[in-house]
């Protein structure tokens, strides 16, 4: 009953995510103009988010990257539901480069044929930041190679997503240990 479930949880998330329409015309989100994907590879915390709906009760929330030999990129999310010591969940999608788009779009797909939105819209020159976002203002996630920034470089994050023409009041801190 519990693969039930989460089949149904991520058939749900990918519905909500392909589906996601702005209510309001703000411009598309641009991505970055140029990603070096094997310095993006590897661990990156969640600090905050506009989260899906698996995400509301994640602690220790991780997205690993792993660059595979035909161009797309394994990834793995895992976290700890319901509090710090709660149970690992994991997931892994998988993530394809949008040709020409200097490697900043992706489709991220966690049941096949299905692909949703994933923009890394602001990195910052040392890969130490990222934001990813999508550009029907649903979900975005501030990320970091660490799990805390310091309270100067959290607030610059929040309010560049807030120029996205996200509402701020939505971003859930995501606690690490």
């Amino acid at each position: 009953m519990n693969i039930r479930k989460s089949i149904l949880a991520a058939i749900a998330a990918i519905g909500s995510t392909l589906t996601g329409c702005s209510s309001t015309t703000l411009p598309p989100i641009q991505p970055v103009a140029n990603v070096n994907l094997q310095r993006f590879m590897g661990d990156w915390y969640v600090i905050a988010c506009i989260p899906t709906f698996i995400e509301t009760k994640a602690y220790n929330a991780v997205e690993s990257y792993r660059l595979d030999s035909d161009g797309t990129i394994d990834t793995t999310f895992t976290f700890n539901e319901g509090s710090l010591t709660g149970p690992v969940k994991r997931y892994n999608p998988r993530g394809f480069v949008v040709p020409n788009s200097g490697n900043g779009l992706w489709g991220m797909q966690f049941i096949w044929p299905f692909k949703g939105e994933y923009i890394i819209a602001y990195l910052d020159d040392d890969y130490r930041a990222t934001i990813i976002a999508r550009n029907a203002r649903d979900y975005v996630w501030i990320m970091a190679r660490s799990p805390r920034l310091s309270g100067d470089d959290y607030q610059a994050l929040v309010a560049r997503v807030g120029r996205m023409g996200y509402s701020t009041d939505s971003l859930r801190m995501v606690p690490h240990n």
